[in-house]
């Protein structure tokens, strides 16, 4: 492979930056640029103090660390300039790199040649992604699990199972002569099947929650204008994010926050007051709201308990049935002039004005998604939507084979739903993989990582 480069600490001002080279020319192309040492003669993990140097002139005082392959990252021959922090610094080293024959890394291609070269498997990559990523203590320990392999073991394990009942299944088909080889009737296999499926249903949920400490818990606060959207917003942020006025159509664009709850990431979106409007930019700002309600986790829907329930009201409530939502009657501070007998009985009452029933939304929030229960649970299970789907997709060619069996289908036909499910589980950890699956998995990466 060539040898790439790039910077891997944050671009700006700062005590140390560190840019990263990988490739057979690592060692080679450094020591161009290096007043120091002759870097080709050096023990591998070592580290040497010199100067990168533009022809005669010193570009910055550095040290650079020696790892010569196979005991890296990458596997490959790697070196780390650790220079001063700045911005024309930094791009300097890596500007002189790239004119001695390094190739500026792609996002994520430090990572995905870790991968490609057998040093860590897709789970791990997540993991790494997802480290440094990580805003609670929670999405931390999940991401460290992943990058210690736990995970992954649980994978091997279910897949492991999976070859077991094939390998037997393969020993019945093609050598049916051996007497002494217990003949695996689909009778036989279904009590393994099963189980398998109730492991894999766990894992599934589990993985579920794991999605949600990772990334958090999108919340959209909707409701006709002037309910007190922003005002619950600001309430719930403690701080001035949105605009407050008694001027209807005020929030015109959506506005988001974030808190912490059970070391869940919380995002709430204040949405733009729904209603028919002729304005276009509030128009546009309508449109906006219903799209985020269709994107959330959860809904808030805020009534006003001084004003008669109207049509558009009723609409939000019919949309409330397709999605996990709370209803917030506001300004009980007010004379009661909404009727409670036309709304669901699971209300909330509140008085954002007066911060009256603020800490039991909260409280709601951690019951529906059972957030107490997360914060006690072993951390060791997948968090990203790619390895969620490939445990359900699993999960369908599992219940296939339990469907072909209670339909006395050939066992041929139970063996090909058990190998796909297989394969589907070793995609998940890199088994079996798709190039374009790297490219996009890769890209989420920063660049030096």
């Amino acid at each position: 492979m060539d040898t790439i480069a790039a910077i891997s600490t944050a671009l700006g001002v700062g005590a140390i930056s560190i840019i990263r080279v990988s490739g057979d020319d690592s060692v080679k192309i450094v020591n161009k640029i290096f007043k120091g040492k002759d870097l080709t003669k050096v023990k591998s993990h070592t580290i040497h103090y010199g100067h990168i140097m533009e022809g005669e002139t010193a570009v910055d005082e550095v040290l650079v660390s020696v790892m010569l392959s196979p005991k890296t990252f990458t596997t490959e021959d790697v070196v780390e300039i650790n220079s001063h922090g700045g911005i024309a610094t930094t791009n300097k080293v890596l500007e002189l790199l790239l004119f001695n024959g390094a190739r500026l890394a792609e996002p994520g291609e430090f990572t995905k040649r870790a991968f490609l070269n057998g040093r860590i498997d897709l789970i791990e990559a997540d993991g790494i992604m997802n480290l440094i990523s990580s805003k609670t203590e929670n999405s931390r320990k999940l991401s460290m699990n992943q990058l210690t392999g736990r995970v992954t073991n649980d994978i091997k394990k279910l897949r492991q199972n999976l070859v077991e009942m094939l390998s037997h299944i393969e020993v019945n088909i093609d050598y049916p002569e051996y007497e002494d080889i217990e003949e695996l009737t689909t009778e036989k296999i279904l009590p393994s099947l099963l189980t398998f499926r109730e492991n894999l249903q766990n894992i599934i949920k589990n993985s579920s929650d794991g999605k949600l400490i990772n990334e958090g818990i999108n919340i959209g606060i909707i409701g006709r204008p002037n309910v007190g959207k922003s005002s619950l917003l600001n309430a719930l942020l403690e701080e001035e994010k949105a605009i407050v006025t008694d001027i209807e159509g005020t929030t015109r664009d959506i506005v988001e926050g974030k808190i912490t709850l059970k070391g869940i990431i919380i995002n709430f979106i204040d949405t733009a007051g729904i209603r028919e409007t002729d304005n276009v930019v509030e128009k546009i700002g309508v449109e906006k709201s219903k799209k985020i309600i269709h994107q959330c986790d959860l809904l808030i829907l805020i009534l006003n308990n001084n004003e008669l329930l109207t049509q558009e009201d009723k609409e939000l409530i019919s949309i409330l049935k397709e999605k996990k939502h709370i209803i917030l009657i506001n300004k009980i501070d007010l004379e009661n002039k909404l009727d409670l007998t036309e709304l669901p009985s699971n209300l909330l009452k509140i008085s954002i004005k007066e911060k009256r029933g603020l800490e039991e939304l909260k409280q709601r929030i951690v019951d529906i998604f059972n957030l107490e229960e997360l914060e006690t649970k072993d951390l060791t299970y997948l968090s990203d939507a790619r390895s969620i789907s490939l445990l359900k997709k699993s999960l369908v060619y599992i219940d296939e084979a339990v469907h072909s069996i209670n339909q006395n289908e050939p066992i041929e036909i139970v063996e090909f739903n058990i190998k796909d499910a297989w394969e589907s589980l070793g995609e998940i950890i890199g088994e079996t993989y798709k190039e374009e699956l790297l490219d996009e998995l890769f890209s989420r990466f920063c660049l030096g990582k």
